[in-house]
């Protein structure tokens, strides 16, 4: 530790030649074009990352049924609220639906996100260490890999900073603008996920344990943040009434009925998780400035703490009591108030060496993922495909819809089948088929005898999961006639071959038409062994 303090003070006095570009760049932090940089280099990084690492491999199951969820606007869906649809939504409304719109869609996201972060962070701290706290939370996984799933969770990444930001700013000033911009923003969060709820209770317990609680709860500031809170959530509360609470059911059937001992292993688990991800940034900061002087924490800075805690104990208590699954993938958005707080909390500056050698890392690391740990996970997953098929997709929908169209001259309008291929199937397919949860395994099985699709339907199972190919082919049954047939396709990369995947398909040709002959045709795959045929 002495070595390198010694080290650094004489890296201040004469650096070396490769700091020089870097030292200019901190000193714009105040300026204004620092940050912004950062965060342009961040998504640049990132993104070349993303498109060349998975050059073989589709977009993730979440992200189609995020864009699924977005093709209609409501106010709602089964399984969450609706922010994150309408997201994908207005992306989509300017962007193509490509897998690199969609990567740049998710790394855009984590960059505001990091900017959100900065608009706290300045509350407490100026200089260099604005840049501290974000080159920390760049080295976690959270900003680029968890990231690039866009879904309920990661699109609470921009919305807890942002309220986090607006609850602070209506806190200190007590200004009516503030208080409506903290209860709009908290709102988002919510929409965002329920989950949100633990960061709305962070603040209400934090404001209660401030010293200036009761000037703050005699201004109107907490009254018109509710009551913003309220009416901006009024049209999705009553999509909840009029539609039976779908995602509290879906929540309460899939996470809930816990014993308390599971309950109390899975607080256990969501606790060290993050505890483990927060250790990190403390070590790299215990290095940079041992001393921290949390006993001089001014009042604003408590407040922050009291929130970072609520949103640990808050999820923990839930678990507990109402015997829930308790992930700590569901906190990572959470995990930047500690960072703020441990950078905070150092007492005095951080030397300039050391911030210089931490933002080098962060740019560092980028590089060596674009240039080198990229191309080889596409060419390792080439030949080891990702364990959810995506390596599969867009060849296996492109299969399914020449079927199709063997079949019938009209498009495809409707697909199911296994979950990832049915929303595969609605997102590649150039009919961009609905996916309809009452054709996915195990869903099937749900639907009323005769149930029928008048427009006809089309399925894809994984020729391994026989309880989707015998649920779907049940359903199959009662149309007036079908075809269901096995083919393979093979992923390729740069020239080289690589695994293979079988598939069985379903076509449900349109109730009026009458199936002739299949019209030959060179497609990605044409193993039809498997035809069957019923009138």
């Amino acid at each position: 530790m002495v070595a390198l303090s010694v080290m650094a003070a004489r890296a201040e006095g004469t650096p070396a030649r490769w700091r020089k570009p870097f030292q200019v760049w901190l000193d714009g932090i105040e300026a204004g074009w620092a940050i912004p940089l950062m965060l342009i280099g961040f998504v640049a990084i990132w993104w070349a990352f993303l498109a060349i690492a998975y050059t073989g491999g589709d977009l993730h199951q979440d992200v189609l049924e995020t864009w699924t969820l977005g093709r209609s606007f409501d106010w709602g869906n089964s399984k969450h609220p609706p922010l994150m649809g309408w997201v994908a939504r207005a992306w989509t409304s300017v962007f193509p639906l490509t897998n690199w719109s969609f990567q740049l869609m998710a790394i855009v996201n984590a960059a505001i996100a990091l900017w959100m972060v900065d608009l706290v962070s300045r509350r407490f701290v100026s200089g260099d260490k604005r840049v501290i706290v974000l080159s920390l939370l760049m080295l976690l996984p959270i900003y680029q890999f968890h990231a690039q799933r866009f879904n309920a969770n990661t699109v609470l990444l921009a919305t807890w900073p942002l309220a986090t930001w607006c609850f602070l700013r209506s806190f200190e000033t007590r200004a009516l603008r503030w208080a409506a911009a903290a209860g709009a923003s908290a709102a988002l969060a919510m929409l965002g996920k329920y989950y949100s709820v633990f960061l709305l209770a962070s603040f209400a317990v934090a404001a209660i344990c401030h010293p200036e609680r009761r000037t703050y709860f005699l201004s109107w500031a907490p009254w018109v943040t509710a009551g913003t809170t309220l009416v901006a959530l009024a049209p999705h509360i009553h999509w909840l009434a009029v539609t039976g609470a779908q995602p509290f059911t879906y929540a309460l059937a899939y996470h809930a009925g816990k014993s308390l001992a599971a309950s109390l292993h899975e607080v256990l688990i969501f606790v060290l998780g993050i505890g483990a991800l927060v250790a990190v940034p403390a070590a790299i900061c215990a290095l940079m400035a041992p001393r921290w002087d949390f006993r001089a924490m001014p009042s604003s800075l408590r407040l922050l703490l009291c929130i970072s805690i609520g949103t640990v104990a808050f999820p923990a208590i839930t678990s507990v009591v109402v015997g829930t699954d308790m992930l700590p993938l569901w906190a990572l958005q959470g995990v930047f108030l500690f960072v703020i707080l441990i950078v905070a909390g150092t007492k005095g500056p951080i030397l300039r060496f050391h911030t210089v050698n931490l933002a080098a890392a962060a740019l560092g690391i980028g590089l060596f993922a674009v240039f080198v740990a990229a191309p080889a996970h596409a060419l390792y997953r080439n030949q080891h495909p990702l364990s959810e098929g995506r390596n599969f997709y867009r060849q296996a929908a492109a299969e399914l819809t020449r079927q199709w169209h063997a079949w019938s001259e009209t498009s495809l309008p409707a697909a199911g089948g296994d979950d990832g291929l049915a929303f595969a199937l609605a997102f590649y397919s150039p009919d961009h088929p609905s996916y309809d949860v009452r054709l996915v395994h195990p869903h099937t099985l749900q639907l009323p005898d005769g149930a029928g699709f008048a427009k006809g339907w089309a399925a894809l199972c994984y020729v391994e999961d026989a309880d989707c190919v015998n649920s779907i082919e049940s359903v199959a049954r009662r149309a007036e006639q079908f075809v269901k047939s096995d083919f393979v396709v093979q992923s390729a990369l740069w020239g080289e071959t690589g695994a293979s995947q079988r598939f069985t398909a379903f076509v449900v040709p349109p109730a009026s038409d009458t199936m002739p002959p299949p019209v030959p045709g060179r497609g990605i795959a044409q193993d039809f062994s498997a035809r069957r045929r019923q009138y």
